[in-house]
């Protein structure tokens, strides 16, 4: 994965250069002290990862996160635990809370690689995709699935005969699956549309199973 590091201290860069080299999949394009030098570079290339201080004198981690239309993963780097819950909330991979170890590191960049995985099968497979299942990456039929339900920072995906539960974002999911194959109908349901027996304006039925529809979503 293509990564870059926006940092406002020149010390937590080189940790991140130091660290970078160590994990073979992750290859450190650049390193900025200045957030609007990146904004550029960001622009400009194709980057997959973004190693992101919050605290930044001119303008805020999560604010240059905001600012960008389609941004990269990103994994949080700062000294201050009360920004954990705001970077959460925009999906980022990870929070790294400084100084972290060489293993808190490569925990962070695995996870962001297993979302970079997910991701491209979307290219790759037309009929299936890779959800990880415990520790392992298991290959899932786009048929199989009735629907998915958020539950906390994981996602139960309800299949035929069984159900996997996996740490991902309802909206990454979505990004995964074919629209015109499943529908998002509540900020907790994708119903896959196949599976659909009935509707209505309130509720989506899979035989017996009753779904709501959200005032901001529908079902048509």
């Amino acid at each position: 994965m293509n990564a870059i590091a926006i940092d406002d201290e020149p010390i937590a860069l080189e940790v991140i250069k130091t660290l970078s080299a160590k994990v073979p999949f992750i290859k450190l394009e650049g390193v900025f002290t200045n957030a609007f030098e990146a904004i550029d570079y960001l622009q400009k290339n194709k980057i997959d990862l973004i190693f992101l201080d919050i605290k930044m004198p001119d303008i805020s981690g999560i604010e240059l996160s905001r600012s960008l239309a389609n941004p990269p993963m990103i994994i949080f780097t700062t000294a201050y635990t009360e920004h954990a819950v705001e970077g959460f909330e925009l999906n980022a991979v990870d929070y790294l809370l400084k100084p972290f170890s060489l293993v808190r590191f490569i925990k962070a960049c695995t996870k962001a690689q297993e979302l970079f995985s997910l991701k491209n099968s979307k290219t790759q497979e037309v009929d299936a995709v890779f959800l990880k299942d415990g520790y392992e990456q298991v290959r899932v039929m786009l048929d199989e699935i009735l629907y998915i339900e958020a539950a906390g920072n994981y996602l139960n995906v309800v299949l035929k005969n069984k159900k996997i539960m996996t740490r991902i974002t309802i909206n990454d999911m979505m990004q995964l699956l074919p629209a015109e194959r499943f529908t998002r109908i509540h900020r907790s349901y994708i119903v896959a549309r196949d599976k659909v027996t009935r509707f209505n304006k309130q509720s989506v039925f899979i035989d017996l199973l009753e779904f709501p529809i959200g005032n901001s979503y529908q079902f048509a």
